[in-house]
């Protein structure tokens, strides 16, 4: 079975469906498109009102023999709403390069000479971090808006004066190769397919519904497909917001249904887009949107993918938690959260390590930013609670430093960062369990893509370096030097599951050095090609754990999204 004939034929479907709500925006966009710049012009997008003084700095006062500057117009309504949750830097984040040039391949090829990056909001990446409900399209309603696209007619439709309809999606195609595939020493080769798509109708900004398709799946592997690589057709995301009021001028939402989250820098919550199935849950979020501060308060229940059946709710796990981000500045964000994980039910024993019941409480804080070109990203975290018989106490801690070279040819960039997350000493015994737990994490960005290292029992030194030969090329690289935290502990891979262990700790603590090989290519709006190479130099510990061989991981990717 292939999906390459099933999307195509979602594709279609989507954008015949289309057609129709195209013509009703189209003498609305005629003139814009008339008025659009031609190949070799200079696109002039207008800077957002609220960040134009920002750039620019405050004008300075009008002398007293001339009046005073008019007021600037009050601008619509559906241009400053519904208000969009703003998307966090994850940790190691990239500065693209502004100013003018291309910001795609198809502009280069076409001439279209751009004087500043386009305001369209899906990133000029393979990977889509952020959720498409928190997509911000608010710039097609601004009267003074010169940016168009030939798909803008799927984006904030009017439905009379009071409802609001956006849909889109997105295709994906992936090729692996994996060497000594998760430590089993099997080469595994095979393909991930996926297709999304979603719908998005908003009376004003008091009530939304929002419902969004995923179909995934894998082909052609030499090994049983991940529980994150397939789920069949399903449904990633189902919701209703509704509007309870406003504290001050923070408005505050209910929202419930099934529902991505996503907070901080994911190192503990994350939708995981690097998964064919993206990570998804289900129950309830109260949240608050304001200008300095963000509060959100939620319980939930995360959801099981399954090839064979509509994905349930796994009845044994409750989440629930309370996320504060207050922006002290523009690109800095302070964190401060408390997160509580319940689990039921107990878990086959691996590796002579139990796993659950349990009852984790997780309280934690994170700054990150830049000023002066200087990057930064600090976050800890403390847990403690309950697991079978004994009590947790357990820690990760996270301290990164970068410099942004914004001014030099291909705008190099650096990060140099140490990752720690404690171990157990003495594992299954005592009366102090001490292995942290990684929750929700987005595992394969912070430790290596190969995918045999997870935020738990672990240190990691590592480092990135990364260029942009052009404004729609990335190139990069990753060191990581891995060695555990406790040596009778286990080797926790991204899932947080043992898969190497040495109960007398002879082997030592050396897992070894992963480097990491990455580009992006950004075709144009909707295009992107993503590729990687890595490769994992075993250590002491996985040379005497298992077999002996180094894994090595090869990929590449293309997306659309529309």
């Amino acid at each position: 079975m292939t999906v390459v004939p099933r999307a195509s034929r979602w594709i279609a479907a989507v954008l015949l469906a289309g057609t129709y709500l195209c013509t009703a925006r189209a003498v609305q966009s005629q003139e814009l498109l008339e008025n659009s710049p031609r190949p070799g012009q200079i696109l002039l997008t207008p800077e957002p009102a609220e960040t134009t003084s920002e750039v620019l700095g405050s004008a300075p006062p009008a002398p007293a023999s001339e009046p005073a500057a008019a007021p600037k117009p009050e601008l619509p309504f559906w241009a400053k709403y519904p208000i969009v949750t703003a998307f966090p830097r994850p940790g190691w984040f990239l500065v693209p390069p502004t100013g003018p040039g291309y910001y795609s391949l198809m502009d280069a090829i076409r001439g279209n000479y751009l004087e500043k990056p386009p305001a369209y909001p899906y990133p000029r990446f393979g990977l889509m971090q952020f959720s498409f409900f928190d997509a911000d399209w608010r710039y097609l309603d601004r009267p003074d808006n010169q940016e168009t696209d030939y798909l803008d007619c799927l984006k904030r439709i009017h439905l009379g004066d009071d409802f609001l309809f956006t849909t889109g999606g997105e295709v994906r195609f992936r090729y692996s190769n994996e060497i000594d595939s998760r430590l089993l020493g099997v080469n595994n080769n095979y393909y991930l397919n996926r297709v999304r798509a979603y719908g998005d109708l908003w009376y004003r900004d008091n009530l939304r519904v929002f419902a969004e398709f995923l179909y995934a799946d894998s082909t052609q592997e030499n090994l049983l497909p991940l529980l994150i690589d397939e789920t069949g057709a399903d449904i990633l995301n189902l919701f209703v917001d509704a509007k309870l009021g406003e504290c001050g001028e923070a408005p505050v939402y209910l929202r419930l249904g099934r529902q991505e989250l996503l907070y901080g820098s994911q190192r503990l919550v994350s939708p995981l887009e690097w998964a064919n199935t993206r990570r998804t849950f289900q129950g309830v979020k109260l949240f608050a949107r304001g200008e300095k501060w963000d509060v959100d308060l939620f319980c939930v229940q995360p959801v099981i993918p399954h090839p064979q059946r509509f994905d349930s709710v796994d009845n044994d796990q409750v989440f629930t938690g309370l996320w504060t981000t207050y922006r002290p500045k523009k690109g800095q964000n302070i964190d401060v959260y408390y997160l509580n994980l319940d689990q039921t039910r107990r878990d086959p024993v691996r590796l002579a390590l139990a796993s659950g019941p349990f009852n984790v409480h997780t309280i934690g804080a994170r700054y990150v930013g830049d000023s002066h070109n200087v990057l930064w990203d600090v976050e800890g975290a403390v847990q403690f609670g309950e697991r079978a018989d004994q009590s947790i106490l357990a820690n990760a801690f996270t301290a990164g430093v970068g410099y942004n070279f914004k001014d030099c040819p291909m705008s190099p960039q650096f990060w140099v960062y140490y990752d720690y997350a404690s171990g157990d000493p003495n594992p299954g015994t005592g009366n102090t369990y001490r292995t942290f737990n990684q929750l929700f994490p987005f595992g394969h960005y912070y430790f290596g893509y190969i995918d045999v290292v997870g935020r738990q029992n672990i240190h990691d030194i590592n480092g990135q370096f990364a260029i942009y030969p052009t404004k729609w090329l990335v190139l990069g690289a990753q060191l990581h030097i891995f060695r555990l935290d406790s040596p009778t502990d286990a080797l926790y891979n991204a899932a947080g599951i043992p898969i190497r262990r040495d109960r007398t700790g002879q082997a030592g603590s050396s897992v070894g050095e992963e480097i990491d090989i990455f580009a992006n290519l950004h075709i144009d709006k909707h295009q992107d090609v993503y590729l990687s190479y890595s490769h994992l130099y075993a250590g002491d510990f996985i040379r005497k754990t298992g077999n002996a061989l180094s894994p090595s991981y090869l990929f590449i990717q293309y997306s659309y999204r529309w």
